[in-house]
């Protein structure tokens, strides 16, 4: 008998003696035969499906490589880092550091040295004023030709000088602000970065330059004087440009001249009441989208007033008749632009209606 390697039968005729000894080296182990391609069909398979010897296998998939599948959590992971460092980052650019500052706040009283002029009628007074050929209310705001910047449209233009006339009607020609009402129409049109700025200045109100409610708007003492009129004169003008790619700014240059009576006397003699207001305001395209504004300077001369009251709350006028007991060395005229004086200064003559 032919030994266990050997077929039962032995070695068939003609076969060359140890013919297995050629293919002994190849192993077809269990990893060789699931990547062959063909595949023979059992016996079974092929009576009952009449199906051919052999089938075609399904290509194996195959994952990314080990090192592109690393390849990809690292760019990933770098483009991650790269937008979060971007939010979050403490170091941000000039214009971002500009937008987050608190607004600058300045109210200086101006004292005249002779009684307060008055008069029956506002009108009379007026006539005989420098504001006699001002406009009345919002008309002396006037909007200039909205033209396109190196970044930003036509409309985003006149966008940002439309908001800017909004803030000024809003904070010094409403009658419910002047006489100390509600000031919420004013606030809804500040970036919500200066809420808190502006609530402050009014639960705690201080000449301070920061919490200073009579730079944010024009309001009188409603227990002093109450308004003769409500035909606010106005002049003054708007000019825009821009300070970078991402930033609007729009400064407001506005002389405004109330007629005022006593709060206890309904018939008493009007006075008039001048008020220069300078006001720098900025914009980024939220802002514009959003309908608000950043109020970064407020620079307010009015008079007459008096150097021993603190307007930083309330403006307490010195009406018809009333003169001050203090003022400051130098003339000031609120109709042109000479500078701010600082603390105090004096009414000039010039600025007072004459004739009354």
């Amino acid at each position: 008998m032919g030994g266990s390697d050997d077929p039962p039968e032995g070695t068939p005729e003609g076969a060359p003696g140890g013919g297995d000894d050629e293919y002994r080296s190849v192993v077809f182990d269990e990893s060789f035969i699931r990547a062959a391609r063909l595949q023979e069909y059992s016996a079974e398979e092929r009576v009952t499906d009449h199906a051919p010897a052999v089938r075609r296998r399904p290509r194996r998939r195959r994952g990314l490589p080990h090192q592109a599948l690393i390849l990809v959590m690292l760019v990933a992971v770098a483009f991650g880092t790269a937008i979060y460092m971007g939010v979050r980052h403490p170091y941000q650019g000039p214009a971002a550091q500009r937008l987050g500052e608190p607004a600058r706040l300045n109210v200086v009283p101006l004292a005249p040295r002779h009684p307060v002029p008055g008069a029956d009628d506002p009108d009379r007074l007026y006539a005989h004023s420098p504001a006699a050929r001002f406009r009345t209310g919002a008309d002396g705001i006037t909007l200039p030709g909205g033209r396109r910047t190196a970044h930003f449209s036509d409309d985003q233009v006149l966008s940002a000088l439309a908001i800017a006339k909004d803030y000024i009607v809003r904070s010094s020609l409403e009658p419910d602000v002047l006489t100390g009402g509600p000031v919420r129409t004013v606030r809804v049109l500040l970036d919500p970065d200066q809420h808190d700025q502006f609530d402050r200045g009014f639960s705690h109100p201080a000449a301070d330059g920061r919490n200073t409610p009579t730079g944010w708007l024009v309001r009188f003492d409603p227990g002093h004087a109450r308004l003769a009129d409500d035909q606010t004169r106005v002049q003054g003008h708007l000019t825009l440009t821009e300070s970078d790619s991402s930033t609007l700014e729009v400064t407001a240059d506005h002389t405004l001249v109330y007629a005022l009576r006593p709060a206890d006397d309904p018939h008493g003699k009007v006075s008039l009441f001048t008020v220069r207001r300078e006001l720098l305001f900025r914009f980024d395209r939220d802002d514009l989208r959003l309908h608000h504004t950043r109020l970064v300077t407020s620079s307010v001369r009015a008079g007459p007033l008096s150097c021993a009251e603190n307007p930083a709350n309330h403006l307490r006028p010195l009406l018809a008749g009333q003169t001050p007991k203090d003022g400051a060395p130098a003339d000031t005229d609120p109709y042109t632009p000479d500078g701010v004086t600082h603390l105090c200064g004096t009414l000039a003559d010039r600025a007072q209606p004459t004739g009354g």
